[in-house]
């Protein structure tokens, strides 16, 4: 159990402050769900330098476990994760009614995942490192709502 959610059961049901204020903003909010410390930490900074809220996650697990779930508009996920790997955690959401527009960062890309995620409801798929401006562009279109393939960024 995340310490958060921990918390929530140590105060009888109640969000903390901190997830109150997460959950419950107009403004969209970004989740990263990603096992690296660094690229995780790297994309959080970027994202919020560019005016977005985001909450991050280490893993699957706790992001599935938090109610940022039903309130994320859009979802950036590393493949490569423990336990719950990024496209089991796509293909659940996606099994589940989620519908959440979500960019796949991975280092392990290849054309038959690039596909699977695609399949699975991904709108961008994007090898690590990725273009900043590139992701950016990713997320203001996942943001944007519904698209076809034209609103897709190039695969990198």
């Amino acid at each position: 159990m995340s310490p958060w959610a921990a918390s929530i059961v140590c105060l009888g049901g109640s969000l903390p402050a901190h997830y109150r204020q997460v959950v419950m903003s107009p403004e969209p909010l970004i989740s990263i769900v990603d096992d690296d410390e660094e690229v995780r930490d790297a994309v959080q900074t970027l994202l919020e330098s560019a005016g977005h809220r985001t909450v991050a996650f280490a893993s699957a697990e706790q992001f599935l476990a938090s109610p940022a779930v039903s309130a994320t508009g859009c979802l950036i996920l590393d493949l490569g994760m423990p336990r719950i790997n990024g496209m089991d955690l796509l293909e659940r959401m996606r099994a589940g009614g989620y519908r959440i527009p979500t960019i796949v960062l991975t280092a392990h890309g290849t054309e038959a995942a690039r596909e699977r995620a695609l399949r699975a409801g991904a709108r961008a798929f994007l090898a690590k490192p990725f273009q900043v401006d590139i992701l950016l562009e990713a997320v203001e279109a996942s943001l944007r709502g519904p698209s076809d393939a034209s609103d897709h960024p190039p695969s990198s």
